[in-house]
């Protein structure tokens, strides 16, 4: 039920989006829009404040698992920027000549992490995850969600997809994943070190995942070719590029790309 209600939800949110371009013509040129993946949402609120502040450029944010905002993209969305939570999302839209080449750069990393209910001890490794007690384990769905495909890699790697396939319960973005676990409704969950973060003390990280067990997590950010405001955008990257940038998304549990 609720992923039918989420799905009617993002439908409508596409079809607001693809209205949007003539509405837009009358904007001002000191507003963009831009589409990250949501495990971003707190860093890019702050880091918006402060990019009003020094830019006088506002910031329309559409938050969502990255392979559904790329998805919305190539269907036409009018998006100026977009920050993902993997590569392979921009890679696709790069193919597709949807982006300005240049201003392609990664800008932060995360960890992968296991996570468990706060009032629960009933894990202590990725391996306790096929013990019979544990039911119920939530993670992204890997086929738009890029911690859902980090995840698929390191079961895999860890060789527990087999055993644990059944238990798994896939969401729709990491959020997503991280109420499941703050609220109880399973044993265990597969999110970033920084949502554990936003979660205060309602989830206990577990463990992380070996880092050589899936790919790099590295955020990518561009403008997109079809932007009308590419100064303006090229103005917000900058600020994420930034010393200014880098400490808050350090604040909400980013990592450097520079280890």
């Amino acid at each position: 039920m609720y992923n039918t209600i989420r799905s009617i939800l993002l439908a409508t949110l596409l079809a607001l989006l693809l209205f949007l371009p003539a509405c837009r013509e009358e904007a001002s040129a000191n507003e963009i829009i831009v589409s990250a993946a949501v495990s971003l949402k707190d860093a890019f609120h702050e880091i918006a404040q402060l990019n009003e502040q020094r830019n006088n450029v506002k910031v329309y944010f559409n938050f969502g698992a990255s392979g559904a905002l790329q998805k919305q993209i190539e269907s036409g969305a009018p998006v100026d920027v977009f920050a993902s939570a993997g590569a392979k999302q921009m890679d696709q839209l790069a193919a597709k000549d949807l982006l300005v080449p240049a201003s392609r750069t990664d800008f932060s990393r995360n960890v992968l992490v296991l996570v468990e209910p706060a009032n629960s001890s009933a894990i202590a490794s990725f391996t306790d995850l096929t013990r019979p007690e544990v039911k119920k384990i939530a993670v992204g769905n890997p086929n738009t969600v890029p911690a859902g495909q980090y995840t698929e890699q390191a079961f895999n790697k860890l060789q527990l997809l087999p055993g644990i396939r059944a238990k798994l319960i896939y969401a729709e973005d990491v959020r997503q994943v991280l109420d499941y676990v703050a609220r109880g409704e399973v044993d265990a969950g597969i999110i970033y070190s920084s949502d554990v973060l936003s979660a205060g003390a309602k989830v206990k990280e577990v463990v992380s995942a070996p880092e050589d067990s899936h790919d790099p997590i590295l955020y990518p950010i561009a403008i997109l070719k079809d932007s009308k405001r590419k100064d303006a955008a090229q103005k917000f990257i900058e600020l994420v590029l930034s010393s200014d940038g880098q400490k808050i998304l350090a604040k909400y549990g980013f990592l450097s790309t520079k280890k």
